[in-house]
């Protein structure tokens, strides 16, 4: 696929796992229509890996498009290709975790749902996002549903790797696999200027600083805050000259990632309450709504539930970018140091990491680099953020 065009247009630079999903779509189509196909050719479960930002879940969804199109090309015209890449088809089912894990009874509701027959299209897709966060009870309910597959059921599972870490060894011997990689930064560039509208300069540089990341090279190129708050956390690791810096520096880091949550989730989860309190006719008044109103606010106090779990999670994964851009900091300064002439991760700080490469030892930047990369782990491994983040500047204060 040299040129593409419909729904796999959206995958920005990648090329190859668009060649192979496309292929499988018209196998599909070939099946429902009782053609001949290579015994290879579509399969029942896919594992899409990729690093963060790398557009799994959005080659998920191109590829659900693709299986419900009436052309079986993704063409992006059809009811099929339109109604999945918006969210509403009948037959295609997304599991993102509201969480920090996806729980085995949400993952059985959704195997016995995913059993049934295809109503409006020709195929039930299940995309689960993010299946490395599935506890090991809802593994084991997916890994029942894979292994003994419903005839027209795909299940497309995302995960950053296919490693048992990620994903248990079981479910990845069941599935074939589609890695993804680092997206090009002229080809984000590119999208950035032409669907989002961005200036080019600016779409060049929010490219070049994104690692890869898609949805971040958008939010730094249309969002003055997320570039300050960039910039805000760029600056740590030269302004730590007194202890009190230590904490002031730790504060600056969970305020960023709270804000960045915030101003993501506000909008969300007030439209979602709304909704569910008409839906319930918690608003309504006279006489009878009693009832109504009692049902719906509890309702609601479990939305707000799961909306809290939900900003959790954002909470943690707005702080682990920050978390990538420090590391890609202390990466550069060691690039600078060995004068190894790659590429820098934040070319627009390159006047403080050449200051820091000068000053510091590569010994010590390499333990900095090391104390960033631990507090990943720690926070991945439920310690609290606070903590792990205070213990990580305090290293990078002393080096």
């Amino acid at each position: 696929m040299t040129a593409p065009i419909g729904v796999w247009a959206g995958l920005i630079g990648q090329e190859p796992a668009a060649e192979t999903l496309s292929t499988a779509a018209a196998a599909a189509a070939k099946i429902v229509a009782r053609e001949p196909v290579a015994p290879a050719a579509m399969t029942h479960a896919w594992l899409l890996t990729g690093p963060p930002g790398s557009g799994r879940s959005v080659a998920a969804r191109t590829f659900a498009a693709a299986l419900q199109c009436s052309t079986g090309t993704g063409c992006g015209a059809c009811p099929g290709c339109r109604t999945t890449m918006a969210g509403t088809h009948a037959d295609v089912r997304l599991v993102v975790p509201e969480g920090l894990s996806i729980s085995v009874a949400e993952m059985r509701a959704l195997v016995q749902a995913a059993a049934r027959r295809p109503t409006t299209g020709e195929w039930q897709v299940v995309i689960i996002e993010d299946a490395d966060r599935l506890t090991e009870g809802a593994s084991n309910a997916l890994l029942k549903a894979v292994e003994e597959p419903p005839e027209r059921t795909v299940f497309l599972l995302c995960a950053p790797s296919d490693h048992p870490e990620d994903v248990s060894v079981t479910i990845r011997s069941r599935c074939r696999l589609v890695p993804l990689r680092t997206p090009p930064a002229a080809a984000i560039a590119q999208v950035l200027v032409s669907r989002d509208g961005v200036d080019p300069e600016r779409a060049q540089w929010a490219a070049a600083v994104c690692n890869g990341h898609v949805g971040r090279a958008r939010r730094l190129a249309t969002d003055e805050a997320a570039r300050h708050r960039r910039d805000t956390v760029l600056r740590i690791p030269l302004g730590l000259r007194r202890p009190g810096d230590v904490f002031t520096s730790a504060d600056q880091l969970i305020s960023a990632a709270e804000a960045d949550a915030g101003e993501e989730s506000k909008s969300r989860d007030e439209s979602e309450r709304s909704e569910l309190r008409t839906a319930m006719g918690g608003d309504g008044t006279g006489k009878g709504v009693a009832g109504a109103k009692r049902a719906a606010e509890a309702a609601v106090k479990q939305l707000e539930k799961r909306q809290k779990s939900r900003a959790t999670r954002t909470q943690r994964d707005t702080l682990d970018l920050a978390l990538v851009d420090l590391a890609g900091f202390y990466r550069d300064v060691l690039v600078t140091a060995s004068h190894a002439g790659a590429t820098l991760t934040h070319p627009d700080h390159a006047d403080a990491i050449a200051s820091a490469a000068s000053a510091w030892t590569p010994e010590s930047t390499l333990r900095r680099l090391e104390a960033v990369l631990e507090c990943r782990e720690a926070i991945g491994l439920n310690v609290k953020p606070r903590i792990a983040v205070e213990a990580m500047v305090t290293t990078l204060r002393q080096g």
